[in-house]
């Protein structure tokens, strides 16, 4: 198989996802990635050992990556393993995602630093070591790279995936009226679109 493309989950991701891609890359061989990493410095383990294995069996390697799977991919990943990438709602600026949660939690630096975990009340835990090993980590991306981003991503704002977009050099398409997770009739259409023009 000469082209391969491997798609990676967001939070609470199925295998059933992969599949609704399959019809978008007819001449493609579409796997998922069942990842278990939960934190980028897990990924950094995981993600280019799979990645690897899949590039050996393909001339051209497309990565798919959903939300948190692709802010793990653009944290493990390089140009070596993927030739192009295409990524729905990335989660770009972790670091600035950790300091709105602890705004939503009323949630100090010192106090995180002190406690190293804080349960959230919508249901994340806040950690010292994800948010200082971010900081530490920032992302380095230089595979030629499409992304859809929906107008009211609740995550990431528009300011900062412009910013990602254009210091990496990414195609940016914004959809009106999108959401962080594309799942209506109308969201999934342009995604479609989205994904097989060139």
């Amino acid at each position: 198989m000469n082209h391969i493309v491997v798609y990676v989950h967001g939070k609470g991701g199925s295998a059933e996802e992969a599949g609704h891609y399959k019809h978008l890359f007819p001449s493609a061989e579409v796997i998922w990635f069942d990842y278990h990493a939960q934190a980028p410095w897990e990924a950094r383990e995981e993600f280019p050992a799979f990645f690897a294995e899949q590039r050996k069996r393909c001339d051209r390697l497309t990565l798919v990556a959903n939300s948190i799977g692709a802010f793990f991919s653009l944290s493990s990943l390089d140009a070596a393993l993927v030739d192009s990438a295409r990524l729905i709602s990335p989660v770009v600026d972790m670091e600035k995602l950790i300091g709105s949660m602890m705004l939503w939690a009323n949630v100090t630096e010192q106090a995180l630093a002190e406690k190293l975990e804080i349960p959230a009340p919508f249901g994340e835990t806040l950690s010292w070591r994800y948010l200082t090993y971010v900081r530490e980590h920032p992302i380095s991306w230089h595979v030629p790279t499409r992304i859809l981003y929906g107008e009211h991503d609740n995550l990431t704002s528009l300011e900062t995936i412009s910013a990602f977009a254009e210091k990496t050099g990414a195609e940016l398409t914004v959809m009106p009226g999108g959401e962080h997770w594309f799942h209506t009739e109308a969201q999934m259409r342009f995604l479609d679109r989205w994904i097989t023009a060139e």
